[in-house]
């Protein structure tokens, strides 16, 4: 049996996300639900970072930046996206955020056109050794569920 990581703080956070997506609903921007997610944390009195900033470096030298757009209680990244599925290129940024923070456990959440759905992604040891290895990846490496409003115990 897997081990969930973080289990009741990764509950916390889909809660409010349920919330934020049953009470807003679909069709407003990315950062309309992270204004709202911000709100519930405090409200939740969950300890969190917003945008947090990364430098990438090759070879000791600065090549770019990028923002993570929640790191919560230092143990879980939490990114936005507004989308009815989730893409490679979503999934595999939360990996390398993952790489980069330190960070085991990621949550990727889309607000689409009716629903919302999540993933847990688990940073796992050697897990992208090249691009085309994230097909590859095991299915119970992630958990995706999805809340229809209008049926929100699906």
């Amino acid at each position: 049996m897997v081990e969930i990581i973080h289990k009741e703080l990764s509950y916390k956070i889909v809660g409010i996300l349920y919330d934020v997506f049953n009470k807003l609903g679909p069709g407003y921007q990315e950062k309309y639900y992270q204004k709202a997610i911000k709100m519930a944390l405090d409200y939740e009195k969950i300890p969190y970072l917003e945008q947090v900033r990364a430098d990438l470096e090759y070879k000791g030298k600065f090549i770019g930046r990028y923002y993570i757009d929640f790191v919560i209680d230092h143990k879980i990244v939490l990114e936005i996206k507004i989308s009815t599925n989730f893409s490679k290129q979503a999934i595999r940024q939360v990996l390398g955020y993952l790489r980069k923070s330190r960070i085991e456990l990621g949550i990727l959440a889309t607000f689409g056109n009716e629903s919302l759905k999540y993933k847990r992604i688990l940073k796992g040891r050697n897990l992208l050794k090249s691009s085309g290895e994230l097909d590859k990846i095991r299915e119970n490496q992630f958990a995706t569920k999805i809340c229809n409003p209008s049926r929100p115990n699906d």
